[in-house]
């Protein structure tokens, strides 16, 4: 394990205390880990906080406890650099109900292959199998939706920081190796082309959704752009 740090969180009357989020890929985990997280949470007089990231914050720790707290924990942090993929959020399609798609093991294969993935800005991903869009996909950097069909469509551009915007739907009726390629060619080219702290929807504003669109077909049928 590293010797991760974690992020000041609160100053009382002079006494700092700090949060930590260790990984937990799209929310999802079991049951020997969940108990470890809360005895180590006890054991360090720490508060647990749900995120709406599905992940889970430890905050109210003392910096000089952190290096055994990570150590105990025996789990990655679920950011290790802000600007990069942050995490790959997952509806729970293979149990739920309104589902058209088993889509957890695309979110996970999403997750393992991209978590981490340095980028111009912090990005979020969403995976879910119907248009409900558990998870606020629609308010995601990429959203990969499931239609009424069956068929995969995905989404870009979406935030719900500072400057909320919609995001556009770039490609449908696609299937789920399809979707994962899309995924792929999308960090790549925002990675390659857009500026040091630039949105992926701001990117997109600014060379125009069209030409996006052009350019991610081009480069999945391995044309020059």
């Amino acid at each position: 394990m590293g010797n991760y740090g974690g992020n000041l969180q609160k100053i009382r009357s002079g006494k700092r205390r700090f949060g930590i989020t260790p990984h937990i890929p799209g929310g999802f985990v079991t049951p020997d880990t969940l108990i470890r997280i809360a005895e180590v949470t006890k054991k360090y007089k720490g508060i647990l906080k749900i995120t709406s990231g599905q992940r889970i914050l430890i905050t109210n720790l003392k910096e000089e406890d952190l290096p055994k707290i990570w150590t105990e924990l025996n789990m990655e942090p679920a950011v290790k650099i802000q600007n990069s993929v942050k995490n790959v959020e997952i509806c729970p399609a293979n149990f739920c109900k309104r589902s058209k798609y088993p889509t957890i093991g695309l979110g996970m294969k999403i997750s393992n292959s991209f978590h981490g993935m340095e980028l111009p800005c912090r990005t979020k991903i969403a995976v879910v199998g119907c248009r409900n869009a558990c998870t606020s996909a629609y308010s995601k950097d990429i959203g990969v939706l499931v239609d009424l069909d069956g068929k995969f469509f995905i989404t870009v551009g979406g935030s719900s920081g500072f400057y909320p915007r919609s995001a556009d739907i770039l490609i449908d009726g696609i299937s789920e190796s399809e979707a994962f390629d899309i995924v792929k060619v999308i960090l790549i080219y925002y990675k390659e082309r857009a500026q040091l702290g630039e949105k992926l929807g701001h990117f997109i504003d600014r060379i125009t959704i069209e030409k996006f669109k052009v350019d991610i077909v081009k480069i999945l049928k391995k044309e020059e752009i």
